[in-house]
């Protein structure tokens, strides 16, 4: 089947390039085939220029990387320099004969770049291709470890091959290597953590560690806008202090998903059974307006199995953020209940991060309240992918107002570009380690302090110092004529003098 790549242009897609050039690799093939996929974040082409340059979202290269103008030339190309996007890998492998792919293989079934692609084939079509079993030759890894993250896989004989995909067929994100994500893992962020907490005394530790899984619990519920009784934001919060500790399956999920909603009296637990979107409705029509459109309910079962075989393969293996980041972000994506989906996605990090020991034991790093100050920020990531699936989809209002999906959309939530994701993850997890740990740390100690040399000038109980201190905190380390007058009355000016004087010592 031949096709006709696009020759020199400014502009792609609506996208101006920032001279002439000529598209290359997933960009080219995307294009020639009209192929339903979300262009890759970062497009390439062949420039004027000499030099590599990066601009946008267009990557330059120099005229001497020109490859072929075949499906060939720019599958190769594609492999070499812009890693592995299987979202539009199986979207090509569906849409051209496998006798196609087959020529190409048997041109040179020995070259490195082409085993990749004989894998690959085999792997997302889960079909043999006549072709014979390699009998030599070094094996090279799938995935490109200096692109991006993989795991240490298995050698496959037949394409002497490292099978180190971090994922299933039937889930498998992928994560390409960025400096912001090998700065934040250089850094070794779990062992800061571990420096962090020797220094804090065990009594204090243990309070903090109370204060941050409240804290993460109450933010949760924030984050989808609700405001549940005290009690059930205690609950979860417990539920969250045991993440890592059961094992992920969907039973699992079920539970959590119950003890979420609490009243399941109006929502159906379990696995969605019909359409689901995240948006608004018409005031008038009832039509829905999606801002994001799940998967559909006849994908889940195999979506959420993957998430599982994707947690198992991964464990020990993958950067434990970075896989927090794809597992849990697909989650979402996926949506598979009708119900609780934020915030189990949000449970979903702790659960890995624990289950790969990278945060202390007892410890609960207080990711939700960091997502609720950078609301925007993590919306945006969200979007950053839902967007560009919505032109994708087609759908049809239900009776009832919601969607019904038409087309076969299981693959955008199975093989996307976590990269942005993890990003902002490790963004959240760098601050509270760094930042929300040792602070509310030294607020306690700084607290205890300030509550021993006030009951040093006048006994009262731990409610009535609590009160106090909320006071002083409402007017700079002052406490109001209002509060003199009537809560404190039977404090003398003195020692209302004293008092203050301890809150700002102490406080600054």
């Amino acid at each position: 089947m031949n096709k006709r790549f696009s020759g020199k242009i400014t502009v792609f897609h609506g996208l101006r390039l920032a001279e002439e050039a000529v598209p290359t690799g997933y960009a080219a093939i995307v294009d020639a085939y009209d192929l339903p996929v979300p262009f890759p974040y970062r497009l390439c082409c062949v420039g004027t220029s000499y030099s590599l340059k990066e601009e946008d979202c267009w990557r330059y290269f120099s005229p001497r990387y020109t490859p072929q103008a075949t499906l060939e030339g720019h599958l190769l190309f594609a492999l070499k320099y812009e890693g592995v996007d299987l979202a539009v890998l199986k979207s090509l492998f569906s849409h051209v004969p496998e006798s196609e792919i087959e020529h190409i293989i048997r041109k040179t079934p020995t070259g490195s770049y082409v085993r990749r692609l004989w894998f690959l084939y085999e792997w997302l079509m889960d079909k043999r291709l006549d072709i014979p079993d390699l009998q030599a030759g070094n094996y090279v890894p799938v995935i490109d470890p200096k692109m991006q993250y993989g795991i240490t896989g298995r050698n496959v004989r037949r394409h002497r091959v490292i099978d180190n995909l971090p994922g299933s067929r039937l889930f498998c994100p992928l994560v390409f290597k960025t400096e912001k994500l090998e700065h934040h893992i250089q850094m070794d962020l779990k062992q800061k953590a571990a420096e962090v907490i020797q220094g804090i005394p065990a009594d204090v530790m243990s309070r903090t560690a109370s204060f941050l899984l409240l804290k993460d619990s109450k933010a949760s519920y924030a984050i989808e806008n609700e405001t549940p009784p005290h009690k059930r934001i205690e609950r979860w919060g417990r539920i969250i202090g045991q993440a890592g500790t059961h094992p992920l399956d969907q039973d699992e999920l079920i539970r959590l998903q119950q003890i979420v909603i609490g009243d399941t009296r109006f929502v159906q637990p379990g696995l969605r059974t019909e359409g689901g979107f995240v948006g608004e409705h018409d005031r008038e029509s009832g039509m829905p307006i999606p801002e994001h459109i799940s998967a559909r309910p006849e994908d889940l079962p195999d979506l959420v199995r993957g998430i599982f075989e994707h947690n198992s393969l991964c464990s020990g293996e993958l950067d434990p953020v970075v896989a927090a980041a794809s597992l849990a972000f697909g989650f979402v994506y996926i949506h598979p209940f009708s119900d609780g989906n934020g915030r189990l996605h949000r449970y979903l990090i702790h659960h890995v991060l624990a289950e790969n020991g990278f945060n202390p034991p007892g410890l609960v790093f207080p990711v939700s309240s960091v997502v609720l100050e950078r609301i925007n920020e993590y919306r945006a990531v969200l979007q950053g992918y839902s967007s560009r699936l919505l032109p994708l989809i087609e759908w049809e209002q239900s009776r009832d107002h919601n969607v019904v999906v038409s087309n076969d959309t299981t693959d955008y939530y199975r093989y996307f570009d976590a990269t942005p994701h993890a990003e902002f993850l490790y963004s959240c997890v760098h601050k509270t380690i760094e930042h929300d740990l040792p602070i509310e740390a030294l607020f306690l100690q700084r607290y205890d302090q300030f509550r021993r040399e006030v009951e040093e000038i006048v006994e009262m109980p731990s409610k009535t110092v609590d009160l106090l201190f909320r006071f002083l905190g409402q007017h700079n380390g002052l406490l109001s004529k209002r509060a003199r007058d009537r809560e404190f009355h039977q404090l003398t000016d003195d020692e209302i003098l004293r008092i203050e004087e301890i809150y700002h010592a102490v406080f600054g």
